[in-house]
């Protein structure tokens, strides 16, 4: 299977939790300022890199299910950015779905364009990579929240989720196809 086949799988995946979650709770993530959204996605990098780190979980959910959980929430940060966060819930199902599928796509075709470049270069790093550069990315996109979104030479909040979103996917295909 190839990195396009690979990706496009993982990214079914998080799109079927993605619509579970739909179901059970609406879209009530629309209330979510972006810089919420941020700090959510801190949290589950934040999670990965302890669960790396001591190496067992006492809740019972693992690495995969945090990487599903960015790649989520990467995609809920750019539908706010597009859209701007609301005080009531202001979306059906089926448009949050389509808007998913809407970043899913740019996602993909961000890594194909770079995966190209840097010949797929992801394949011999470390999961743990992964999560630290994630947060790197969390980090450079709250000094930008900081500066209200404006920056003098260095990509947007946009590009950043998309880059959380990818690096995500890289390690749920390391766990899941057990790749070293």
């Amino acid at each position: 299977m190839n990195t396009s086949e690979q990706f496009k799988q993982e990214m079914q995946k998080c799109r079927e939790v993605f619509v579970k979650k739909l179901h059970d709770y609406g879209p009530s993530w629309r209330i979510l300022r972006p810089q919420s959204v941020t700090d959510q996605i801190f949290i589950k990098a934040k999670r990965i890199r302890s669960l790396e780190i001591k190496g067992k979980s006492l809740v019972g959910e693992g690495i995969y299910s945090e990487f599903q959980a960015i790649v989520n929430y990467g995609i809920v940060g750019l539908i706010q950015l597009e859209l701007g966060y609301t005080d009531h819930v202001d979306m059906k199902t089926d448009e949050a779905i389509t808007y998913y599928d809407k970043y899913a796509g740019k996602a993909l075709e961000l890594m194909l364009k770079k995966n190209h470049d840097y010949d797929e270069a992801w394949r011999s790093m470390r999961v743990s990579s992964y999560t630290d550069f994630i947060l790197t990315k969390i980090n450079r996109t709250k000094e930008i929240e900081e500066h209200n979104g404006k920056t003098l030479v260095s990509e947007g909040i946009d590009a950043n989720y998309l880059d959380m979103i990818n690096y995500s996917v890289f390690g749920l295909i390391k766990l899941d196809f057990k790749e070293a």
